[in-house]
């Protein structure tokens, strides 16, 4: 559309081109910097207690940090982020076909090699203009970080993407995948491609985070430790961040449950018993 077409008015243009009046007038608004703040508290706040509701997090966002915030606004910014306090409840719904529920499989069970489990999960991840989301693929017996992705939108296509990532770094196939019941890891697209690869699929338990509790820690570690202090301002920068993160934190970093070794010195002592498809 040409706004100083000689001959053609805007209106005339909108017609012939089918399109609304006000689509050619329309500019997306930046998020509002206050509810970027809010959102980073937020996030900071669920590392400390997931459990903790809006009317507390109401509470504790004036006490702590000054800020007021109703419990509309609490609900619509925790709602974009992803974030849900964990809480029973009552089973309301059974899922179709399409989002078949798995059960949990690691209940008991002695995890004493590299590739028998393998988890993985989403965060979320605040920015100084906006917000992005990094799923990571874990070793559950050697805590090393197999794969990952970045993206500003939260879609099974982060996910695949992170365990296409795992799958070709390695060249292995783990025994077992453990998940949470999120959409995206109840998609046909993702159930069909662990299918696909053989893999036994395992499901937290729901609001269960204790079940996934290695990943959950990992993210408390990437926070603070990075996201938190340096801000990164583009998704570029973000990515950039967090490849030497993980690269320091899979061969540089000594963990005290792994004897002091590093997450890669012990995935790569046992020799892989399986190879990715």
């Amino acid at each position: 559309m040409d706004k100083k077409h000689p001959q053609i008015s805007m209106r005339r243009q909108s017609k012939l081109l089918g399109v609304a009046r006000s689509t050619a007038d329309y500019k997306a608004a930046a998020e509002d910097p206050e509810d970027i703040r809010v959102k980073r508290l937020l996030d900071e706040t669920y590392l400390i207690d997931p459990c903790l509701g809006s009317r507390r997090l109401v509470t504790v966002l004036e006490r702590d940090h000054g800020v007021k915030v109703n419990r509309k606004r609490m609900d619509r910014l925790r709602r974009e982020m992803g974030h849900e306090a964990i809480w029973c409840k009552p089973r309301t719904s059974i899922p179709d076909d399409g989002h078949r529920k798995y059960p949990y499989l690691l209940r008991k069970l002695v995890i004493d090699r590299p590739d028998h489990v393998w988890c993985t999960d989403i965060t979320y991840i605040p920015m100084p203009r906006g917000h992005a989301y990094l799923c990571a693929v874990m070793d559950w017996h050697s805590r090393k970080v197999l794969g990952w992705a970045v993206s500003n939108t939260m879609g099974t296509s982060l996910c695949l993407e992170a365990l296409e990532m795992a799958l070709n770094s390695t060249g292995r196939v783990p025994e077992i995948f453990n998940t949470d019941q999120g959409c995206q890891f109840t998609s046909a697209e993702w159930i069909g491609r662990l299918l696909e690869l053989g893999v036994k699929i395992s499901m937290d338990g729901r609001g269960r985070w204790m079940d996934n509790v290695f990943i959950e820690r990992l993210w408390r570690s990437v926070k603070y430790e990075e996201i938190y202090l340096k801000e990164h301002a583009t998704i570029l920068e973000l990515r950039r961040g967090l490849h030497k993160w993980f690269e320091r934190y899979n061969h540089w970093r000594p963990h005290e449950n792994l004897a002091n070794l590093t997450p890669a010195h012990v995935y790569q002592a046992t020799p892989p018993t399986t190879k990715a498809a």
